[in-house]
């Protein structure tokens, strides 16, 4: 048989389908029949169980919550707004006046060159507008009006006008793809523990215990977990949301990175808490 005659993917997939599932359970186990039957890889049906399970998620299930939210006030200086820029390594901000609740509009991060390029400059006039979402949207509507009006970031208000948190599509599309990789994650040939530029310390969450351990001077057992992701689960008792701040024995930890399945990134600040070792 001509090799280049073979049916492909697409092909395989709609002869399997041709069973017309009745319900969602139905279909799920046709794909994983086909997973275990080799017609799609690993990744492939994990892209198409994050697919359909955003539409029966709402924004409140992946938002980043109000108290978690890196934002600027609308009265810093660009040098303030700069420092948290940097701090932060977010490339939107939502600009506040009095409060959370009084957002008045979305800083994207490379609008202060133009200060920094010596160029007229006034914070509030290069605020973009702010998108208001319910927490109740769904997240297959809300992916299709970001592709839409090409926002990446909508704050989120609650029933009663008040702001909940924000999210971004970047959120929405790693409840179908998995975390989605940017300029400041690490490589996958670069150390487990590295300084950042503020001095304090990024850490992968895959980092085993006896090396967090020797980093830090703590004494974290590794009875009931292997790394300090598994740690910040076990502490919390539910897999934390990205941004997520917690104190486990003095020392302050900041979730950078997370999704629906796992950790990936802690933040931990050595001056909120142990010295590092100079090992």
């Amino acid at each position: 048989m001509d090799p280049s005659s073979k049916p492909g993917l697409i092909e395989r997939l709609t002869a399997l389908l041709l069973r017309e599932p009745e319900d969602r359970e139905q279909l799920l186990e046709l794909l994983h029949g086909a997973f275990e039957r080799q017609l799609m890889d690993a990744d492939a049906l994990s892209i198409i169980e994050g697919a359909l399970s955003v539409a029966d998620m709402a924004v409140r299930d992946i938002m980043v919550p109000r108290a978690q939210m890196d934002v600027i006030d609308i009265n810093d200086t660009p040098e303030q707004v700069a420092e948290v820029v940097l701090e932060t390594a977010h490339s939107r901000f939502p600009a506040i006046g009095e409060s959370k609740d009084d957002v008045l509009g979305i800083l994207l991060a490379k609008d202060l060159l133009r200060h920094f390029a010596g160029k007229e400059f006034d914070l509030r006039d290069t605020l973009r507008p702010a998108i208001f979402i319910p927490e109740s949207k769904r997240l297959n509507v809300l992916l299709r009006e970001f592709r839409a009006s090409r926002n990446h970031m909508a704050i989120v208000v609650d029933e009663y006008g008040g702001v909940a948190g924000l999210v971004t599509i970047e959120d929405v599309l790693e409840q179908i793809v998995g975390d989605i990789e940017d300029e400041y994650d690490f490589d996958e040939t670069e150390d487990n523990i590295v300084r950042d530029n503020t001095g304090r310390y990024r850490v992968k969450a895959l980092t085993e215990i006896a090396d967090f351990n020797t980093a830090f001077a703590t004494e974290f057992s590794d009875e009931h977990f292997d790394t300090v992701g598994g740690l910040v689960i076990h502490h919390l008792g539910r897999l934390p949301k990205r941004n997520e701040v917690l104190s486990i024995d003095g020392l302050r930890l900041q979730v950078l990175r997370a999704d629906s399945r796992r950790v990936h990134t802690l933040l931990v600040d050595p001056q909120k808490g142990l010295p590092l070792t100079d090992g």
